[in-house]
């Protein structure tokens, strides 16, 4: 069995899906080993923690810099021995560190389609600027934000009534989808990396 490990700040949506996509079947032979956050009230730890699955709040306060703290959870994901880690709506960003104890092995979710309106507020980014398709990617973490290689991308249209609210709630239902289908992927050993560009092998 293959373990995932996920990090979270919020409502963990996309953990949610990740999880639905395995008590489906959609996700084989793989389980979510580990969930942890860095806010004690998200949303998403409590329904960790419904659902049995190991879950932790790790208080940043409780470490002197943001190196310690990440070198914390790598030992917690460490501990679990994940397969993979997934980013779900998980509101730091990664030291170096870990990007190379996990490397290429850590997964997120971005509400654009990169690499176009990286880092926060990508939905209103792409109001202000304007354009006529927006979407959401998967993609492998690197040193950079919002950066790594591209591993599934989905459009959506933007609307000329379209608000941040609205766009933003279109954009999640595509990355629902996406998100457990490029897990998938990455635990059949599907995904082959050549330089910057993810091929997929047929099953």
């Amino acid at each position: 069995m293959k373990k995932i490990g996920v990090l979270l700040s919020g409502r963990g949506s996309n953990f949610k899906a990740i999880y639905n996509a395995i008590r489906t079947g959609k996700i084989r032979n793989a389980f979510i080993s580990q969930v942890i956050s860095n806010n004690s009230e998200a949303p998403g730890l409590l329904f960790a923690r419904q659902e049995g699955i190991n879950a932790l709040y790790v208080n940043p306060a409780d470490f002197h810099d943001r190196q310690a703290y990440d070198e914390s959870i790598v030992n917690i994901l460490k501990q679990s021995e994940v397969d993979v880690v997934c980013l779900a709506g998980y509101m730091r960003i990664l030291s170096s560190d870990f990007v190379e104890a996990f490397k290429d092995r850590i997964l997120n979710i971005h509400p654009s389609l990169l690499p176009s309106f990286p880092g926060l507020n990508a939905q209103k980014q792409a109001l202000e600027y304007g354009v006529k398709i927006t979407g959401c990617t998967v993609h492998f973490v690197d040193k950079k934000i919002d950066h790594g290689p591209i591993i599934l991308q989905k459009a959506v249209e933007v609307m000329d009534s379209d608000t941040e609210k609205s766009l933003s709630e279109r954009i999640l239902k595509k990355e629902h989808e996406i998100y457990p289908e490029a897990v998938k992927l990455f635990l059949e050993n599907r995904l082959v990396m050549n330089n910057r560009k993810i091929l997929i092998k047929p099953t």
